[in-house]
This record gives C-alpha cells, structure tokens and sequence, in this order.
C-alpha cells in the first residue's frame, strides 16, 4: 500500500480507462456515477501501471457524495482529491509526499494545477497558511491532506452543493470552510502536480441568470452566517460589470437575498 492515494470523482468513465488516461502513479479510489441506469453500488479492484485500484459504482447522484465515498474507502496516510479531467505530471506523487514530509504543520497542503485558460482561479506563488480571507478560490483536485486528521475533524463534502446537489458550485470552498472551522491546518504550496484538460464548457455554470445568483445567497449563508447579505453586496458590487449586466445589480442583489433566507431553512448535510 503506497503513502498516498488519489480518490477520484468521475462521471460515466471507464475506471480502468480513466486510471491509466490520468497517469495516476499511487494507490487510487475511482467513484464513478452511471446517470443513465438505477441499481445497485458495485466495487471492483484492479491495477494500474502496479498501483491497487478500488472503483465503485454508483447510481446515486451528487459530487459531494461521490468524494465521501471515496474518502470512506480509502485507507492511506495522504489522501488527494482528483477529478476525471486531470493528468498528473511525472514524479507528482513524490513531490506531494516529499511537501507533507517537509511541512509537519500542515493537515492539508493546496497544490497548483494548471487550469484551462479562462478558467483559471488560483496560482499559488509562495508557501503560506490559508486563512479565512483566502479558502474560496480552490478546487477539490488542489486539496491533499493527512487522512487521518480529516477522519478526526468529522468534516465532510455537503450534499447540497456541486455537480449533481441541488445546488450550484460552492462545495469546495464550504469543505475547506468547515476544515478551517473545525480547527484543521490548511497550507498552499507552490509545487506543481497537473493540468486540466481542456473539456470545453463548465459542467455548471450555465450563465449569469437567476439560479445562480439564487443559488450562491444558499452558499452564503453556510459560508458566512449572520454577515451572508454583506459579503453577496460585497462580491456582487466587485463584479457587477461583468455578472450584472442582463439582470442588474439590484435584481441580482434580491435573488442573492432571496437565497441567504432561503439557506437559513435548510438543514446542513
């Protein structure tokens, strides 16, 4: 069993296709979601490139279930969260667990993987503790961490957010929330692992319209509490000429508002 292992979300894959597509050079767990069939989960084994696979197949829906499953089947010292777009650069996985090795500090180091140009949210330039300022701009495929001191903070993916919930993107950004939260030390680094393939339009985002700004006043209540109507103005005003502009910043305001009272009704999972 390696030290590290790469729990991976994929969508109607192929998991052993997937395994060697994506170079993985570690133990992994591929979740894979069928959307086109109801049944039963199933779990297979395999190797790949001489690294022990476990794939599960699911029909249950929804991002933040698929990295849960994948975390409660993993079993090594550093877990890494992947999606089925990544290729690992050669030599990545000793990069990781050398980072860790050198930073005992961290529960959970944010690497840099090369986005797709224009969707690009992050690069980090320079080894530094993540703070509450700062979480929200980092996809799940950036996170490792020491498993065993995720296990311990009880924090989980919600099932309210991401590909698949109910809800729009934010479930990255509330994860790392909950693990700054619950007290987990979280570090950015500047070692590279990866890029993101070019796969042509988010599998979300499908305009500025109104769901989205409903659907980002749900997150910011789980994100902010008390102080979620100022931090949407907030992020709203700073955006305005490129978000606003079919709808209007005050109409985006209200749908936003709308969402923060509607979070408020919505019991966290």
């Amino acid at each position: 069993m390696s030290r590290l292992e790469i729990l991976i979300s994929a969508v109607n894959k192929d998991p052993k296709a997937l395994a060697d597509n994506l170079h993985i050079q570690t133990d992994a767990v591929i979740v894979n979601q069928l959307t086109d069939t109801t049944g039963e989960t199933e779990t297979a084994t395999f190797t790949s490139g001489g690294h022990n696979v476990k794939a599960v197949t699911m029909h249950a829906k929804g991002v933040g279930l698929s990295r849960n499953t994948a975390f409660d089947n993993s079993s090594a010292e550093i877990i890494q969260f992947g999606d089925d777009d990544i290729v690992y650069d050669s030599g990545y996985a000793d990069r990781v667990l050398a980072e860790f090795d050198a930073h005992p500090e961290a529960d959970v180091l944010l690497f840099n993987v090369q986005q797709q140009p224009g969707r690009e949210t992050y690069h980090n330039e320079d080894y530094k503790k993540v703070s509450w300022y700062n979480y929200g701009r980092y996809p799940a495929y950036a996170i490792c961490g020491r498993r065993q001191k995720i296990a311990e903070s009880g924090v989980r993916y919600s099932l309210l957010f991401g590909g698949g919930a109910p809800y729009m993107n934010g479930e990255d950004s509330l994860f790392l929330h909950d693990l700054l939260k619950a007290g987990v030390s979280v570090y950015r680094t500047t070692v590279d692992i990866g890029h993101e393939l070019a796969t042509g339009q988010s599998t979300w985002f499908q305009g500025y319209n109104e769901k989205f700004f409903y659907d980002r006043g749900v997150l910011y209540h789980f994100l902010y509490g008390k102080t979620a109507f100022i931090w949407g103005f907030r992020f709203l005003y700073k955006n305005r000429d490129e978000m606003c502009r079919e709808i209007g910043f005050w109409k985006c305001y209200s749908l936003l508002n709308k969402g923060v009272r509607h979070g408020r009704t919505l019991k966290k999972v």
